[in-house]
């Protein structure tokens, strides 16, 4: 085989190792065309360069990518350098402290080395995008490292974590996916003492450890819409539905996912449901929407209605 040929090859090599944990021999040498014996002098040459590429012994071994003293090069398709360039410009002003910064000087060592084709791909989309960030909770990078490798790895995580009273507990958990809004990052996870799925605001974790406790993935909900059901109703008082004569789509603009959630109903109406401690709160926040709506639930959210509709009349000078 040519040089060339050698290279091309050692580049798959690595693009194979940076998709997922660990791979054997086997896999690898059928994924390349290749011998087991090919492949061992692969990852020599990738060891050669930097890359600590890790070695197993016996029936399970195999190889994988393992961290060393430098990040050597990533090996980056069209697809994910445009989405890591994005993604960059976003972190820049997002909620993870101290990622602001870091984000720029990353954005600008991918924007030098990156072909020009994709650099005025991404330019574009930066020229088109402004970011409005609104007062958020920073999350320590190093605790979204660590859950990020639990939920990748599947091993259960510990933690201390407060209640909205306050006091804290030791939890123990198995985690699948974290869900970031516009201003906090959630968790949701199985929790092992309570034995059902649990939603846990990052910003209320402490003393966070990965064990080395696998777990067998078990099937979950879907963790987007877990995490919203959970954030506009579990935590709250009263839980309100109300039909609003308004297409779904119009209201969702209005309401964040992590304030209320809308379903679509029939003939021109949809379905908001949302939480909250105080009625007259969410009497107002209904008609701030500034549609048509009914209320179905709670009976006691209609007396607030009622009550705020007077003291507007009477505001307005014709009650």
């Amino acid at each position: 085989m040519t040089v060339e040929g050698t290279i091309e090859r050692v580049l798959r090599l690595l693009a194979l190792l940076q998709r997922r944990p660990s791979w054997t021999a086997a896999e690898l040498a059928a994924e390349l065309g290749v011998t087991d014996r090919s492949v061992r002098r692969d990852v020599e040459r990738l060891r050669a360069v930097g890359y600590p590429v890790h070695a197993a012994a016996g029936v399970g071994g195999g190889y994988r990518l393992g961290a060393g003293t430098r990040l050597p090069p990533l090996l980056l398709d069209d697809q994910e350098a445009i989405a890591t360039a994005v993604s960059l410009r976003l972190a820049s002003g997002g909620t993870v402290a101290g990622a602001g910064e870091a984000a720029l000087r990353a954005l600008a060592k991918l924007d030098q080395v990156m072909p020009p084709r994709l650099r005025a791909q991404v330019r574009a989309v930066h020229s088109a995008t402004e970011t409005l960030v609104g007062p958020g909770v920073e999350i320590d990078p190093e605790l979204l490292v660590t859950l990020a490798r639990a939920c990748r790895d599947a091993v259960r995580v510990r933690f201390r974590y407060a209640g909205r009273g306050g006091e804290e507990r030791e939890r123990t958990v198995e985690p699948v996916r974290m869900v970031a809004t516009a201003r906090r990052w959630y968790l949701m996870a199985w929790d092992v003492d309570r034995d059902d799925w649990r939603t846990f605001r990052l910003d209320r974790m402490r003393e966070v450890v990965a064990t080395t406790w696998r777990f067998r993935a078990r099937e979950h909900p879907d963790p987007v819409a877990y995490v919203q059901r959970s954030v506009t109703q579990a935590p709250y008082r009263y839980l309100a539905r109300v039909r609003v004569r308004a297409h779904p789509d119009r209201v969702r603009e209005l309401v964040p996912p992590q304030v209320g959630r809308v379903e679509d109903d029939r003939d021109g109406w949809c379905v908001l449901v949302v939480g909250g401690d105080d009625l007259n709160w969410l009497a107002m926040h209904v008609v701030r929407l500034g549609f048509e709506a009914e209320v179905l639930e709670p009976p006691e959210l209609r007396e607030a209605a009622a009550l705020l509709a007077r003291r507007l009349a009477a505001m307005a000078g014709t009650g």
